[in-house]
Parts: C-alpha cells; structure tokens; sequence
C-alpha cells in the first residue's frame, strides 16, 4: 500500500505538506504547481487515505484545563475527561497542545480550536474567544446560543439516586458536597446538585459543604458525626469525598449500609475496591471527550447552529447503600 511518505519521496515535498495537501487544507499556503503534483502522484500511486488520516491529521487543537496537574490528580473527575479526549485525537490523528491553569504561557502555537475543560469565569472566556475561533466546553455551558458545549444531566442523575433510597425505605438524606470558584475574582461556581438536592427536599438540614477532595469528605463526615446529626442516607458529590465519608464511619465504628448509606458520583476504579464497594453515579466521561472532539472538527469544518450535547449518567449499585 502506498504512503504519505512514498509520495513525499517522489515529489520531494515534507510528509506533513503532503497530508495537509490531499486533505484539503485550505489555510496551507504552497504553489499550485506543487499542489498539482502532489495530486497527481497520489492518483498514479492509488494512494487511498487510512481512515486515521481523512480530513483530521492537519489539525492541531489546544486542551484547555480548569484544574492545576495537582487538582486533576487529587480528584480524577476531569483526568478521565482528558484522557477521552486525547485518546480520540490519538485515534483520528489530531494533534493536542495541553494547557493547564498553573503552565506558564504557552508558545504561540496555532490551533484550529480548543477544548475547555471545566468552568471558566468570564475573563478567561473573553480570552479563548481571542485565541481560538472555535470553542467548545466540557462540564460547563457558558453560552448555549455562542458555544458548543457538553454536559451532565445533574437532576436526573441524583433523582434517579434519591428514588433508590427511597425505595430501600431510606427517608432521612442528607448531602455532602463541595464548592468551586473562579480563578479571578474567587466566585463560587452554582453547583447544581447541591441545587436540586435543597429544592427537592425544601430544608438545607443535613448539608454539609467542604471541597471535592479526599480530606474534605473526611472532615465534613466527621462533623457530622460529633454534632450527633446522622442521616439515614447521604449523597455525597464525588466519589473522592466519598473516600473519606468512608473513612470517617469507619473510625466512628458505624457500619456501612446498615447504619448510614452512601452513594458516592463519577464512578472512579477505586470505587469498586473500597470497603464496602461504593454504590455511585457512573458519569461516562471517555464519552464526554469524543463528543467534544466531535463537535469542534463539526465547527472547523463550517457548522454555525451552537449545540449543547446531555450526556446521561448510570446509578451503579454496589454494597454501600442497603439491598432491597
């Protein structure tokens, strides 16, 4: 089979230029001389192009992370989401320029669009808009009439969480979650379970609010448990606090789901291995990452209606809340 490289040797053009030549990339700027014969070559060779390389090997799109490497490991939520999206520009041949919130300014590299992964204050949006003409978001919908974005049915998810619990006859539900806020001016973000959670229940009793990590969960749970102010059952915001719920009962010597029952959310591979095995909200975020990056070839490729994609979760039932 002939390659991008037999055709770059007979015309005595680079392997890239080739690439951008047959697939049509109208910012590459080259003779027509040279067009021609590229073409031509290709046509005598029967050069047919890999599925890999069709309409996307010319493409290079930034990444752009909420979180610093040091968050993303702390709560793997959006390393899952990363990983998805890399894994489908390995897949069709994209290159990918990550920026993370703590790098030092990127070299001027041309990207033909970004992802942003994560919620972004206004002043950062303001920013993308002038770097990159197309954007699309992850976890966030900053303007549903200007961006492509994709993002998680909330609600649902955690209706869907407390009907279970109701229906194991678990009546008392209490939360614990946590608060983000912007990078510049420090805001808190709304975090839309906690939102349903207060307006499904009327009360704000039984809410405990910390950060989505490990320590937060623990201390929140510990509290809980010195104000003498358990719950039947709590729905905690992620599966990392969940860690520490855990821990906290554990040390309290309170079992788990007999006592207090726990659905913990984002389904993380530690979360089949704690003791007991955490019942949680799967989020299918490898998911999430492929239909960003097919929105954002749609937009490069001339699509101009913005679309927000709902991506449904599943209620992944373990050991940690009662059986029926």
């Amino acid at each position: 089979m002939p390659t991008l490289k037999d055709i770059s040797k007979l015309t005595n053009v680079s392997i890239s230029t080739v690439s951008r030549i047959l697939n049509h990339d109208a910012s590459l700027v080259v003779t027509e001389e040279t067009r021609h014969n590229v073409i031509k070559v290709a046509k005598e060779l029967s050069y047919k192009p890999s599925k890999k390389s069709i309409h996307n090997e010319h493409y290079t799109i930034a990444m752009l992370h909420w979180y610093t490497r040091e968050q993303e490991l702390e709560d793997t939520y959006y390393l899952s989401i990363r990983l998805g999206v890399e894994k489908a520009c390995h897949d069709l041949g994209i290159k990918v320029v990550k920026i993370f919130y703590d790098d030092p300014k990127p070299e001027n590299t041309y990207c033909h669009g970004a992802i942003a992964i994560g919620k972004f204050d206004h002043k950062e949006i303001t920013a993308f808009k002038l770097l990159y003409k197309h954007v699309v978001f992850i976890d966030s919908s900053p303007d549903d009439n200007q961006f492509d974005s994709v993002v998680i049915d909330f609600e649902s998810a955690y209706l869907t969480s407390i009907k279970h619990l109701q229906n194991l006859g678990l009546i008392d539900i209490g939360y614990i979650g946590g608060r983000e806020y912007t990078h510049s001016l420090k805001l808190p973000i709304g975090e839309k379970r906690e939102t349903f959670f207060k307006n499904y229940f009327k009360s704000q009793k039984k809410i405990y609010i910390g950060e989505f990590t490990i320590e937060s969960g623990y201390n929140l749970m510990k509290q809980a448990i010195q104000e003498n102010n358990l719950a039947q059952a709590y729905l905690v915001a992620s599966d990392a606090m969940a860690l520490g719920v855990l821990r906290a009962l554990y040390e309290a010597n309170i079992h788990v789901p007999n006592d207090v029952s726990i659905i913990g959310f984002n389904d993380i591979p530690q979360s089949a291995y704690t003791i007991p095995p955490l019942t949680t909200v799967k989020v299918y975020k490898e998911h999430m990452g492929y239909k960003a990056l097919n929105l954002l070839l749609e937009r490069i490729k001339g699509r101009t209606i913005a679309e927000k994609v709902v991506v449904q979760t599943e209620l992944i039932i373990r050991k940690s809340t009662k059986e029926l």
